[in-house]
Parts: C-alpha cells; structure tokens; sequence
C-alpha cells in the first residue's frame, strides 16, 4: 500500500512538517511494510516556507525585523540558493502568531516588518522572491511593507507620516519614486490561495477585519479609509485593482503589490504541489492523508484538505482528511474529493487542552485510521 501524506498546517500547534512526520511514524509503527510518501502542504499563508523548503530543499535565513507594532525581532525566510530564490511569509514578520490576542489593533498594526525582509532577500542577491500572503495581523493595504522598500506616504499638509498601521484615511499623498530600484529586475510570485476582492462585503476589511481585532463599529471607518486609499492610488498610478483576485490578501497587501509591481498570482496549494511531484505521486497511491485545525464548509473556499481532495479526485484516488475540530458544512466535502473527515479529538476537552496535547492526537487518530484500514481491507 502506498500513501501519500500531504497535511496543513494545524495553527497554532503543528506545522504541516511536524503533521506529516507524525502521521508518517503512526503508519510506520503501525505496518513498517507500508509505502509513505510525505508532501507538507501550505496555501501561502503560516507554514509555506517550511513546505517549499521540505519539498525542494534550502536553508531557513534569520533576521532582525519589525513584528506589527515595531518591536524588533527575529524573523525567518527561506533560501534556495542554486535558484537564488527567497521564500517570504507575511506571517513571518506581520503575522497574527507575534501577538496576543488581548492586543490585537489593526490600526497600529503594520506590514512594514515584511518589507524588510523583501529587503534583506534583495541584500541577499534574491532574482526570484516567492511571497506568501496568509495570517497576517494588518488591514494596512500594503502600505508599511512598501515604505520599508522605499516608498512615501504624506497627510494632508504634506508631512511625511511614519509608522501608519491601519489609519488609511490620513494619507493624502503618495512618493513612490523611491522604490528600490532593484524590484523591477526580481521576478515575483505572490502564493495566496485568498481571491477576495480589495472592497465591499468580500474586501480585505469586511471579511478578515474581525479576526484581526476589529470591532463592528470599526469596520465602516476602516473600510471608509481602504476606499479612500484606493482611489488615491489609482489617481496617482492610473491603475484600479481593487476588484483583482487577491487584492485583497493580507490586508490588501495585495492591491498595492498588484499596483506597484509587475507579480504573479499563484495558487499557494498549486505550486507547492508542482514544486513536490504530487500529481506523480497520485498515479500510484492508494490513498492520501491530509488535515488541518479545523474542517467545516468554509473550507470549500481554498483551504489545502479541500485542495487536495480535488486533485486527488481527479486521479481516482480516495482522500482522508484529519481535524483538530470539525464545523457544519463537512458533509459537502465528499463532492470535492474528501472522502472522510476524521476528528483528532477523544473525547470532551477544551481548545488550549487539545493544542496542548495535538502531537499525541494526530499519531492516535492516525493509529485508529489503519485499524479502520486493515479491516477494509480484509472484508
């Protein structure tokens, strides 16, 4: 029998890394007889670099950068030396893991850590960056990231404004003239599996706002200032992308990557599963493992377990799908090409209990999965 294990990551606890290499060694302990073949999956968001780096090799580079509201820490990208390749994550520098949720504020919060980082893979002589855009903590269009890169931003009465975080209303002005000159000759594909537009009830405010710590009496200001922004932008650039798929990725990152540079909208599943062989793999597998933190309906719309599912239908190959938790909707999932979803969980316990403990879960889920299997296979 072979299998192929292709989990995300489970936020907060495992990293698809750490995921698959659990899953591998409950198979392994199980029947040492059985073929595995582990693939880390990521959709652009936490996690990507770790997968591209496990699925093509690399080194992990370290660096001293801004977290969201300034604080200098150290952030990792990755590096694919031979191809002179950069792996950047939003969430690396700008993400929702570098803060508490007691001090979740998108209107301090800023991209601007992520900007140093493209900076440090330009020092590093990068001609490719791949730039994942997922989990970030900022609703700051773009706008930190790109004035670590050399772009300005001015209010009303032209002085120049510093750290902006997510205040977009206050720019009246903008320099791009000083955008380092290296960017035009770096090839750029961002990784987002996130098609949201930059506006409206689908936009980078209404939708994500929420989970960054935006009440419902924010989101019209923020969402009045996003607008406000935008129109700025396409005045100076003659450029409107605010209805392109994925403007509005990362607190509309997107839109003023879109914008500024000349990009390539991938697919973060996709390429990871092209830079892996995954299809090749599937023309031999027997069946394919996935998962993630939680699995409901919401999860038809770019989540990896789903992702997966579609590709592996398409080879005919039956797809089972680990959940820390599992949401209303799960019963759709069959359609798309996950079979089963199966919880991690046994028994009645709380979230922090069950993050605690999730390494232990996922290798007993995984040991009660090949029981189920081996009985299969024997009716």
């Amino acid at each position: 029998m072979k299998i192929v294990i292709a989990p995300d990551s489970f936020k907060g606890s495992l990293t698809s890394v750490e995921a698959s290499k659990i899953i591998d060694k409950a198979l392994k302990d199980f029947d040492p007889h059985i073929e595995t073949v582990q693939i880390p999956m990521a959709d652009g968001g936490e996690g990507t670099v770790d997968a591209v780096l496990w699925n093509r090799g690399g080194d992990m580079v370290s660096c001293r950068v801004c977290d969201p509201f300034g604080r200098i820490i150290v952030a990792q990208y990755g590096w694919l030396e031979e191809k002179k390749t950069a792996i950047i994550e939003t969430a690396a520098a700008s993400g929702l893991p570098l803060l508490d949720k007691a001090e979740l504020d998108p209107e301090r919060a800023s991209s601007f850590g992520t900007g140093e980082l493209i900076k440090e893979a330009l020092d590093k002589g990068a001609e490719k960056i791949i730039l994942g855009l997922g989990g970030s903590a900022t609703i700051d269009g773009g706008t930190g990231l790109f004035q670590a890169l050399g772009v300005k931003f001015f209010d009303e009465n032209l002085n120049e404004l510093s750290w902006l975080g997510g205040r977009l209303d206050r720019i009246s002005a903008m320099d791009p003239t000083g955008l380092d000159p290296r960017l035009p000759s770096v090839k750029i594909t961002i990784a987002s599996d996130v098609t949201n537009p930059l506006l409206g009830s689908d936009g980078a405010v209404t939708v994500f706002g929420p989970q960054k710590g935006l009440s419902a009496s924010q989101l019209e200001i923020f969402e009045k200032g996003m607008r406000s922004f935008a129109e700025l932008v396409a005045r100076q650039t003659g450029k409107s992308m605010v209805n392109e798929p994925g403007s509005g990725a990362a607190g509309g990152i997107g839109f003023l990557m879109r914008t500024l540079l000349v990009v390539e909208f991938r697919s973060g599943l996709e390429m990871i599963a092209e830079m892996a062989g995954l299809a090749k793999q599937l023309e031999d597998a027997d069946l394919v493992l996935t998962g993630e933190g939680r699995i409901d309906g919401q999860s038809l719309f770019g989540k990896v377990p789903v992702g997966i599912g579609r590709l592996a239908k398409g080879a005919g190959v039956p797809v089972i799908a680990f959940a820390g938790s599992i949401g209303p909707g799960t019963e759709h999932l069959e359609y798309e090409g996950v079979n089963v979803v199966m919880p991690m969980s046994e028994g009645p316990t709380s979230l922090s209990e069950a993050m605690l403990h999730s390494e232990k879960l996922l290798y007993n889920a995984s040991m009660r999965l090949m029981k189920i299997v081996r009985i299969g296979s024997m009716a």
